[in-house]
Order: structure tokens, then sequence, then C-alpha cells
């Protein structure tokens, strides 16, 4: 019972820092205001989350990672061939992002430090993430020449991973067509092959 009342806790001061994220930015957010929110002493958070703010950063970042994860399964569950899964998968992925209000309080100038540090050090687990959810449509894809031989599933998905980051935090304002055109020439060429 004792773990379910952790979990518990744990998710709520989660929930408790997503929101004081949102209202008060990444950069200002206290422990102070979490517990807050979240109507505990700063005492239980502490014990609760031992990693502190950057846990919580990187545990609100891994949340919204799961959601835009399930999205781009079923997305990849219902496409039809390898370079217009890659196209509309990249293309939802951004989309989805840039509209979540908030998401956005992570892509802000004075979040930038906070969240890179917490990111550089969780790179390795947000990849392992992102592999175990893309692995099943890549090995099929994989098994029917759909991508050129050779590539493995890591490279592509931190290839991937690298090109959706870019494309969120650096709007060019190419309209959504000229965004899949870039795509199309630059990118599933890697994946797909000449």
């Amino acid at each position: 019972m004792a773990s379910a009342t952790t979990d518990s806790t744990r998710e709520r001061i989660i929930d408790a820092a997503e929101e004081c994220f949102a209202r008060y930015g990444i950069a200002k957010t206290t422990v102070e205001d979490i517990a807050a929110a979240a109507g505990l002493s700063r005492a239980t958070v502490y014990r609760s989350v031992t990693g502190g703010r950057d846990e919580l950063i990187l545990a609100v970042m891994l949340r919204e990672l799961t959601r835009v994860l399930d999205r781009l399964a079923a997305l990849l569950r219902r496409s039809g061939p390898v370079p217009e899964a890659v196209i509309e998968g990249i293309m939802d992925v951004v989309s989805h992002v840039r509209s979540q209000p908030h998401f956005a309080h992570f892509l802000v100038p004075e979040a930038a430090g906070h969240t890179q540090a917490v990111v550089a050090g969780a790179a390795e687990r947000i990849l392992d993430m992102c592999c175990e959810y893309v692995r099943p449509y890549f090995e099929a894809a994989q098994r029917e020449g759909q991508i050129r031989e050779g590539i493995e599933v890591e490279g592509t998905v931190e290839f991937l991973f690298r090109i959706i980051t870019s494309l969120i935090v650096l709007d060019r304002g190419r309209d959504p067509e000229a965004t899949r055109n870039f795509l199309r020439s630059y990118v599933v060429p890697v994946i797909v092959g000449p």
C-alpha cells in the first residue's frame, strides 16, 4: 500500500510541477511553488523527488514525450509507405508540440539552460524510449525492404529526433507543403536510400 501512496504522491507532485512550469516558467518555478500547488510540504516533495527540480523537469518532459510517442505510434500503425510515414510522422510531432501550450514553456529561451542540462543528462534514456516506440514499425519496414540496408533503429531514431527538435525550435516560416518537400528531399533519402 505504501508504494501506491508513494506513486500517487509522486504523480501529484509531477502534476503540480507541470502546472507551475506553465504558470511561472521553468526558470522561475521553485520547489516551494510546486509543493504549494501540490498541497504538500517542501519536505514531502524532497522525499518523493530526491533529484529536486531537475528531476521534476525531466519527469514532466518524459510525460509529454510519452504523449507525443503515443500519437506517433498510432500514426505509424495506420501509415502507408515509409517515405510518407516518415514525413507525416515528423509533421505531426512538430505540429503537436508547437500547438501544446503546456509544452511551450520548455521551448522559451529562458528555459533553455535548465532543460538542456536535464535533457543532456537523460539523453540515452530519452532515445531508448523513442526507439522502443518505433522499433516494431522500423523492423517491419526493414523486413519488407522499405528501408536501406544496414541502417540501425538507434541511429535512425537519433537522426530523426535531432531533425524533429530542430524543426520545433527553429521555425523557418515554411508552409506545411514546403516543409514536406524539405523532408522529402533531405531526410527521406537518408532512411530509404536514393
